[in-house]
């Protein structure tokens, strides 16, 4: 197919041809629905015959059915180059020493024609190129780990990460951005918070939700608040920097254990669980929202422990699950299962065999929430006990995401299950807390009037 009609075929080509109109033609667009104007864009290998593909001047892209095009004008031709030159990052000795570290992910991705998808394309450099307002705020040194989606990260990642981090610190750095996928951001974040610890500076993973190349796109300012928090913020702890509210107005900083991907595509997506976050962070100032962080110092000293065993699960329970699942995974070998119980922490007593096997098989097992917030409290009725009775132990409030990590982490210690279970009934970066704070668990219903009042100040 000639070039100039990228990936167009069937009826969408035989109409660009008819028209005198090819691929990368800025154009206007007469439909039986009204005009469109902008950039005719290539389709994707695995696209229909029967839309053509505009890219509007607002920036985004729409859809035109074929059968309701009555006319295209051709009124300007120029290919677009989605690729962003990576920049040297100029040097200035008055501002802190920043390290990047790109994993890949939506942060540092563009739209990739060919396919239709978004794809890991920007070098952590390149990301200068597309926010240059980096430079106002630090020195900022780059260095490419990984160049894949989150869901793709796992304990080689994690280790490799944790390392990198560890080797930067001692070499002076005064603070660390990691840029990764939001799709698994909080496993990376509870992971680090236990691999690194003792941090002397601030850890700051960071995302978007919207890839770089959409107007709607979240990046700059992520990366903007980031680097302003890994610069100049006195919290050394392990944070995630994501969009507080929907608008374009600050970013939070939430503590990596207790942070959680909370919708698919909102740019506000992560929320702390069952607890308030650190910090608002803005490119004007850092209000802390809390003082129980841990500060910045001024030596190089870090502990790094990237022990860790992959044969550890979640179980999530659900009504009628059969003993075949717990069965299963101490036929293959694992050595660890985290269960997602519902109410205070329950299972069918179905279940009930299986777990006893996997306790006299030496399987670790803890039992968090589903519900997310509140504690597990298996004290309460005959089922918690019967279960805790089994050899599962109650995990307080821990998220299941961070106890599956934690767990992974304990394991890759000791085979003793009792130092297991003291490593993790332990506190050691926030992953469990004595007490849920009265502002800890706020989730308002739309529609009721006094909710509407209130959601109104402040939608934009």
């Amino acid at each position: 197919m000639s070039d100039i009609y990228k990936g167009y075929r069937g009826a969408a080509l035989a109409l660009l041809k008819a028209q005198g109109v090819r691929v990368w033609s800025d154009a206007e667009v007469t439909t039986t629905r009204g005009s469109f104007t902008g950039i005719i864009l290539p389709r994707s290998e695995t696209s229909d015959d029967k839309h053509i593909v505009l890219k509007l001047r607002n920036g985004y892209n729409v859809g035109i059915t074929v059968d309701t095009v009555t006319a295209i004008k051709e009124i300007g031709y120029k290919e677009a180059h989605y690729k962003i030159p990576e920049k040297e990052f100029p040097y200035d000795p008055g501002k802190p020493r920043v390290k990047l570290f790109g994993t890949g992910g939506t942060i540092a991705s563009r739209l990739d024609y060919r396919t239709g998808a978004v794809i890991p394309a920007f070098t952590p450099g390149e990301l200068y190129g597309s926010v240059p307002e980096l430079a106002d705020i630090c020195n900022l040194e780059t260095e490419k780990l990984y160049g894949v989606f989150s869901e793709n990260m796992g304990p080689e990642q994690w280790v490799g990460t944790a390392t990198a981090i560890g080797r930067e610190i001692r070499k002076g750095v005064q603070g660390i951005i990691i840029g990764h996928g939001t799709d698994t951001m909080h496993h990376t974040a509870a992971i680090l918070s236990f691999m690194v610890q003792n941090t002397p500076v601030p850890i700051v993973m960071v995302g978007s939700q919207r890839s770089s190349d959409r107007p709607s796109s979240d990046a700059a300012l992520n990366l903007i608040d980031a680097a302003k928090t890994a610069a100049e913020s006195d919290i050394a702890e392990v944070m995630v920097c994501m969009f507080g509210p929907t608008s374009d107005q600050y970013d939070l900083l939430h503590r990596g254990t207790r942070v959680r991907k909370m919708h698919s595509s909102y740019r506000s997506t992560f929320r702390t669980i069952g607890d308030i976050p650190i910090a608002m962070v803005s490119r004007e100032k850092i209000i802390t929202l809390r003082d129980d962080y841990k500060r910045r110092r001024s030596d190089n000293d870090v502990t790094i422990n990237t022990a860790f065993e992959e044969k550890v699960s979640i179980v999530y329970y659900y009504p009628n699950m059969k003993p075949d699942i717990i069965e299963a995974l101490i036929d293959n070998g694992y050595r660890g299962i985290i269960i997602a119980g519902t109410g205070l922490g329950h299972v069918n007593k179905p279940l009930y065999p299986a777990l006893r096997r996997a306790h006299d098989k030496g399987v670790a097992m803890y039992m968090t929430v589903q519900t997310l917030w509140g504690y597990v409290q298996m004290f309460v009725y005959d089922t918690g006990r019967d279960i805790m009775e089994l050899g599962v132990f109650p995990a307080a409030n821990m998220l299941p995401e961070v106890a599956y990590v934690k767990l992974g982490w304990a394991l890759g210690q000791t085979n003793d299950l009792a130092k297991v279970k003291d490593i993790m009934l332990t506190p050691i970066a926030g992953e469990i807390t004595e007490r849920e704070p009265h502002n800890g668990y706020l989730i308002y219903q739309g529609g009721i009037p006094e909710v509407e009042r209130f959601v109104s100040s402040f939608w934009k």
